[in-house]
């Protein structure tokens, strides 16, 4: 029930936001200049959010076809769709955050956050199947207490996190 209520106040406070950066935004440019752009990013995020969500599909059908984990599609997918959906939302707020998830770097950086996310709230089993091993690295203890330095800290050993009971399939 909390977590609705933030979800009210943040809502609320978006809208008031919005609300203000529309008014300060057709002073400096005119009433009809500031609608016409209103409308502007919304039919842009109509025409994105079509080709996402083709691009999305395919991309995942490719990774599966291939046998390949399909989770990175998925979460860039995710990032492209949310992108164009948040380009629908009438606000230049909205609008701003729309273009920036669509933007490559940008859209890579929450994809990985994606991944994190969900990789925090799934099983590992089932994280594996869907992004793949997890690449890790781990260092072995220091041969001593005092050792403080990198080179005191040993060899440094990388792999993956290897099911050690694998599923028949």
């Amino acid at each position: 029930m909390a977590r609705l209520g933030w979800a009210t106040v943040g809502a609320f406070l978006l809208i008031i936001a919005e609300i203000t950066v529309f008014i300060v935004v057709a002073h400096a440019i005119g009433w009809s200049w500031a609608i016409l752009a209103g409308l502007a990013l919304m039919a842009v995020g109509g025409l994105l959010i079509k080709r996402e969500g083709v691009r999305a599909w395919r991309r995942f059908r490719a990774a599966v076809t291939e046998g390949r984990p399909a989770g990175g599609e998925v979460s860039d997918g995710l990032t492209g769709l949310l992108g164009a959906l948040l380009l629908i939302v009438p606000g230049f707020i909205t609008g701003a955050a729309g273009l920036l998830l669509l933007l490559p770097p940008v859209r890579a950086l929450t994809g990985r956050q994606v991944r994190r996310v969900a990789e925090r709230r799934i099983s590992p089993a089932a994280a594996g199947d869907l992004f793949g091993p997890r690449v890790v690295r781990a260092e072995r203890p220091p041969a001593t207490p005092a050792a403080t330095t990198s080179a005191d800290l040993g060899e440094v050993v990388e792999g993956e996190i290897i099911d050690p009971h694998p599923r028949q399939r």
